[in-house]
Order: structure tokens, then C-alpha cells, then sequence
């Protein structure tokens, strides 16, 4: 077979290229094979996975823009001082850090 050489910037690797062969029988293991659950996981489940994490996390940050601006209303409703006015009264609203916190 041929020598392929790979080259980054911490390591260097030769790899062997087999043609027609059948490498479960030709006894060479690579290093790379990985029998954990997390791998198969992966593996089998990696782009759903993603998908739930970037719905999930676009939901909390929409959640928390929209609380955060309803205690910044009813602050105004209240007849508090703005906050682009200087007024820091937003502070001791519940509502407010809830969406900060979310």
C-alpha cells in the first residue's frame, strides 16, 4: 500500500492506504475505535442533539429579552425614573432579574 503523511501544527501522522482489504480481520487497530455510550450517542444522535440545545438556548434568550423588558415597563407604568434616564429602579424589580437571570 501507499504512505500518506499528515501534518498539523502539533502532531504528524503516516497513515497506510489498503486497498480490498477487510480491516476487522487484518488485526490493525487504529487507536480510534471508541465503544463508550457517549460516542454512539454521538454518533447516532449528534445533529438532533444540536438542534434541541440551539432551540432551547434561542428560547431562553428570547424569554429573557422579553422579561427583562416587562419589568422595564412596569417600572415606567409605576412612574419610575427610566432607565436610559439614569433611574436604576429596575434593580429592585422581580421581574427584571428574572430575565436577567434566565
Amino acid at each position: 500500500g501507499s504512505l500518506v503523511t499528515l501534518s498539523c501544527l502539533s502532531r504528524r501522522v503516516v497513515c497506510r492506504v489498503v486497498s480490498d482489504a477487510d480491516l476487522a480481520d487484518s488485526g490493525q487497530d487504529n487507536g480510534t475505535a471508541d465503544d463508550s455510550w457517549v460516542a454512539q450517542l454521538e454518533s447516532n444522535y449528534g445533529f438532533y442533539i444540536g438542534l434541541g440545545l440551539a432551540v432551547f438556548s434561542s428560547f431562553l434568550i428570547g424569554s429573557s429579552v422579553i422579561l427583562k423588558k416587562k419589568g422595564l415597563l412596569r417600572l415606567v407604568e409605576k412612574g419610575g425614573t427610566r432607565a436610559g434616564d439614569g433611574g436604576h429602579g429596575y434593580l429592585k424589580d422581580w421581574l427584571w432579574w428574572a430575565g436577567l437571570l434566565t
